[in-house]
């Protein structure tokens, strides 16, 4: 019993700082544009000359 006045009070502690922080990352435009990011994953290699890729 006295683990749940620990862990209870812990849980709600950590679980309003992940609201918050989602929160945040919504705020701050974050969500967006997810299909962007993976398209620029794609196609980074084709902006860049050939010479300035690694192997």
């Amino acid at each position: 019993m006295v683990d749940a006045l620990f862990l209870v009070p812990l849980a709600v502690i950590l679980s309003a700082a992940a609201l918050i922080a989602f929160l945040w990352s919504l705020a701050d435009g974050q969500y967006e544009d997810l299909a962007g990011a993976a398209e620029r994953v794609l196609h980074e290699d084709r902006e860049r000359p050939a010479s300035d890729r690694e192997l």
